[in-house]
């Protein structure tokens, strides 16, 4: 079994995990990530508690070269994908499926944020995502390409987004990385991980998300 496919396995096993784990408070939607378990005395009684971690504070360049940090995306739910504008395999099939979502997803636009991170920084700078941008004709305001320290990118994929990302000189391009759509909700827990290159997957992404906002958040689209 080799590192991506080691990788994978650990995503669904944790899924698997979270669905299993009793939370306080009901959710529609599994919270996915590398828990803790904490031990705590309630009334003299030792119970457990399943701890799953936030996407942390972090920091990037957006195609119109301006800072933004997490803090300026806050009280949205998030999708998010990692790509780089030269990848010639995956990236063009994700990007589109991507578009699709949210153009399918204007009715609730306000309440959801979408973010692309670019695994290559070095070759993809701010002027160099907005090209990418405007090729694939995305007009869309709540859709911004981050670019960014490529280390703490990887990191922040693999750690954070549940999203495989790194060097690999065997790969084209000399990247690789997992295809996937990242759910995040507006507390930054994540709630679901889907193949960005499956139609059937990316219309389970709008399901999960619809149903998220509708539930949890209180919000319905005219959809």
């Amino acid at each position: 079994m080799n590192l991506k496919q080691v990788f994978i396995f650990s995503v669904l096993l944790v899924s698997m995990i979270s669905c299993s784990q009793g939370n306080v408070k009901k959710r529609v939607l599994p919270f996915i990530g590398n828990f803790d378990i904490e031990y705590k005395l309630v009334d003299g009684i030792e119970v457990t508690d399943t701890i799953f971690p936030k996407v942390p504070f972090f920091q990037f360049r957006n195609e119109k070269g301006e800072q933004i940090t997490s803090n300026d995306l806050k009280g949205k739910v998030w999708i998010a994908d990692f790509f780089f504008t030269s990848c010639q395999t995956i990236c063009p099939t994700m990007t589109t499926n991507l578009k699709r979502l949210n153009k399918e997803t204007e009715d609730i636009k306000d309440h959801i944020q979408f973010i692309s991170f670019t695994i290559d920084p070095n070759r993809d700078s701010p002027e160099t995502l907005k090209r990418y941008k405007n090729h694939y004709g995305i007009e869309s305001k709540n859709w911004t390409f981050l670019t960014g320290d490529e280390e703490k990118t990887h990191l922040l994929g693999i750690e954070n987004f549940q999203i495989f990302a790194g060097r690999d000189d065997e790969s084209q391009g000399g990247y690789a990385h997992s295809g996937a759509f990242t759910l995040v909700d507006k507390e930054g827990f994540v709630r679901g991980v889907y193949l960005g290159t499956d139609t059937k997957q990316v219309d389970q992404l709008q399901k999960d998300l619809r149903l998220l906002l509708n539930e949890e958040y209180g919000v319905f689209g005219s959809k």
